[in-house]
């Protein structure tokens, strides 16, 4: 058997991980003070709430979606300047990787490569809403995931211990 036949008689067994897609998949914008907010002068303090999730599409392909909602408040009078809520997401081709790689994968890999779309995103979105624009501090998704891994581990042992 020559070795091109060898190569085509074989399964493919590379790991594959390739962006199919890239897009938002939502976006909202509440400025629920206009016009008179736009009359403040005091600079405002922002929430930020994020959290990533990761869905199969079809076998090897993943659907995978960063969240972040924005509030920009003025503290002294508490009202809200604005509300942004944006979702970057991409679908992922990901396959030959072994199941606990897979889960770092879709948790770390995919959400730094979409983060730099969704801050484009709040950012351009606070401008078009007459606002300074938001400048999103870097994430480190997999200090995130490890976090989450740990405390997931963490309530494990209480969960069985409940149980018996």
């Amino acid at each position: 058997m020559t070795e091109a036949a060898q190569a085509n008689a074989q399964p493919n067994t590379q790991p594959v991980f390739n962006i199919e897609k890239l897009y938002v998949k939502d976006m909202s914008l509440e400025v629920p003070n206009a016009p008179g907010i736009f009359l403040e002068r005091e600079n405002p303090q922002i929430d930020l709430q994020l959290h990533t999730q990761a869905a199969p599409v079809e076998e090897g392909v993943f659907d995978v979606t960063v969240t972040v909602t924005v509030t920009a408040k003025l503290p002294e009078k508490d009202k809200v300047l604005f509300l942004i809520e944006a979702k970057q997401a991409g679908i992922f081709q990901v396959r030959n990787i072994p199941e606990q790689e897979l889960e770092t994968v879709l948790a770390v890999v995919c959400p730094n490569i979409l983060y730099p779309y969704l801050r484009e995103v709040v950012s351009d979105m606070a401008i078009r809403a007459g606002f300074a624009p938001v400048l999103l501090n870097p994430i480190n998704f997999e200090a995130i995931y490890l976090q989450q891994k740990q405390q997931n581990q963490a309530q494990a042992p209480a969960a069985e211990a409940v149980k018996h």
